[in-house]
């Protein structure tokens, strides 16, 4: 299917790696102009060459840290006016209530939910004056299922998803449609880290943490980061224009609520 992405501009944000580098990658595949974003530069090299060896396309490079002012000040400038804007960035760590003071909640809501706010804040004009904007969030499927150790990803990114919704109201008409992708159980860097913790915490080896964490799964298997990007790439797509104001779960079946 072509979806309609040839010399689209795309922003994939902390995308030298995980799942940032998936998306960014396939929307190179179809065509789009991509900006890749991360902090280090050689890693973020690292990314750029190989999607330019998997797609002939070499993509824009922005080091920037989206957690400064400073850093999504310097991305903007390098990704003016983008068609297609991923807001993706790392999670903060699980804890106790009690390990998280004020500074705390302030970094993770900087991170999750003032970051991302401010970039579609910043591209979400001149995505309407253009009459074409796709705007994708990669979030957490903690958004539909709280758990208390998870409360800083949570609650950020939950309000996140609320501004968006009120968003989207007003600027889907004019083409511009905002999205948001909830992974769960996707083999990625965090995965590998979180099996690194059950290893400690249960007193088991990393091959059995892994079989625990796809046993969680209800396809009996850890998602590849590729099957995101697919949904990702569709969701940018001209036919995805009638889709906006959604939280899509790509968590191999495994949210047991009805909505």
């Amino acid at each position: 299917m072509d979806l309609g992405l040839l010399g689209r501009r795309a922003l994939v944000c902390a995308s030298s790696r995980g799942l940032g580098l998936a998306c960014a990658s396939a929307l190179a595949r179809e065509g789009c102009e991509v900006i890749l974003n991360g902090r280090d530069a050689g890693r973020l090299k690292a990314a750029a060459d190989e999607i330019e060896r998997l797609h002939g396309r070499r993509p824009t490079l922005a080091v920037a840290d989206l957690n400064a002012a400073s850093g999504r000040a310097a991305l903007l400038e390098i990704a003016a006016g983008p068609d297609i804007l991923v807001n993706n960035n790392a999670g903060p760590p699980p804890g106790k209530l009690g390990d998280w003071d004020h500074a705390t909640w302030l970094g993770a809501l900087e991170a999750n939910m003032l970051a991302p706010i401010e970039l579609i804040t910043a591209v979400v004009g001149g995505m309407r004056e253009r009459r074409f904007g796709r705007i994708v969030n990669i979030t957490s499927a903690v958004v539909k299922s709280p758990r208390l150790g998870l409360s800083l990803s949570t609650t950020a990114r939950t309000a996140l998803t609320a501004f968006c919704k009120g968003l989207q109201r007003e600027v889907v008409a004019d083409n511009v449609t905002i999205n948001n992708l909830l992974p769960q159980h996707i083999d990625t860097g965090r995965q590998q880290e979180m099996a690194q913790r059950m290893m400690r915490d249960r007193g088991i080896s990393v091959e059995e943490a892994r079989a625990q964490q796809a046993r969680m799964v209800r396809a009996g298997r850890l998602g590849r980061p590729e099957e995101l990007a697919d949904a990702c790439a569709f969701l940018c797509s001209a036919q995805a224009s009638f889709i906006s104001g959604q939280n899509l779960q790509v968590d191999g079946g495994s949210y047991d609520g009805l909505i």
